[in-house]
């Protein structure tokens, strides 16, 4: 599959996941019990209208069912009204891998400007499609205070590289790309940390995308599960509500944020990483270690 087919499933993915409220973006991704900055999540109908906007504009292709979000076959289930019943990666994917169906510029033509906004970076396209997404956001200021503050019962080693916590409530602030163009995350003033929770903690993390021009987010999963170029479509979320997918780029109304919210059920190391294509091959990634307390 060339780049420009790959950046239009990249973007199909993103519509779709959002769609199915799995996490993804700037509303399905918040709630929790009150993260680092005590996010108010836009509502899921608000963010579900934005989606299906965002998908009859750019999908170009309308199969007998009408919209794309409304009875349109995409990937040989049908969508109603709650959205999609089948999820990225299932067989039959349908026009957006390129198959049957396909419209011409997928296959080998020039893409719609509007589209590709003249670049043909996957993060790019999906940063400035869903830059005006519903959701709440913070100013840089906040964000900066976000990124380099110490959460509470952390326990930072700059040395180590590491920042571990204590307690069964674990709340802290992750900032994507706080020094643009580098691409990476900043926890507690370091740089892509090994986080390090004890088993059984629920974990809220507050995502902010610094990125003016790119899209980012934020996914524990397993062990190197980040190696893959497309991780939104092969990656498995560690536990539920590990994952969240991507936030739109910054904008003049501020820096997208949501909330992840989880239990960190089960010992061991995964990973953390940017799901948006290329980001965790470039490095936007770390360890996350889910630790049994040693006995007494």
């Amino acid at each position: 599959m060339n780049r420009k087919a790959s950046a239009v499933t990249a973007l199909g993915a993103a519509v779709l996941v959002g769609s199915l409220g799995t996490g993804l973006g700037l509303a399905l991704g918040g709630g929790g019990r009150g993260g680092p900055g005590a996010l108010r999540p836009a509502s899921t109908a608000a963010t579900y209208a934005y989606y299906q906007t965002v998908a009859k504009r750019y999908s170009r292709y309308y199969g007998p069912g009408g919209s794309m979000m409304g009875g349109y076959s995409m990937m040989g289930a049908g969508y109603g009204t709650s959205g999609p019943s089948v999820a990225p990666g299932f067989p039959g994917y349908g026009w957006m891998m390129g198959g049957q169906g396909a419209p011409g510029w997928m296959m080998g033509g020039s893409l719609p400007g509007y589209m590709m906004g003249g670049s043909h970076d996957m993060g790019k396209v999906m940063g400035q499609v869903f830059a005006n997404a519903p959701g709440p956001r913070v100013s840089a200021t906040e964000a900066k205070a976000l990124g380099t503050g110490v959460p509470k019962g952390a326990r930072v080693d700059k040395a180590a590289g590491t920042v571990t916590f204590s307690g069964q409530d674990v709340s802290f602030a992750v900032v994507a790309s706080p020094s643009m163009p580098a691409e990476n995350f900043e926890v507690a003033g370091l740089t892509d940390p090994t986080l390090v929770v004890p088993v059984g903690a629920h974990v809220d993390i507050e995502l902010v995308n610094a990125d003016s021009d790119m899209a980012h987010g934020l996914v524990v999963s397993g062990k190197g599960a980040g190696r893959s170029w497309m991780p939104m479509m092969t990656a498995t979320p560690a536990f539920s509500g590990s994952a969240l997918w991507f936030l739109g780029e910054a904008t003049s109304a501020g820096m997208h944020a949501g909330t992840l919210s989880f239990t960190a059920s089960s010992a061991g190391t995964y990973s953390y990483f940017c799901p948006v294509p290329g980001h965790a091959q470039e490095g936007m990634a770390g360890n996350f270690v889910v630790r049994t307390p040693p006995t007494k």
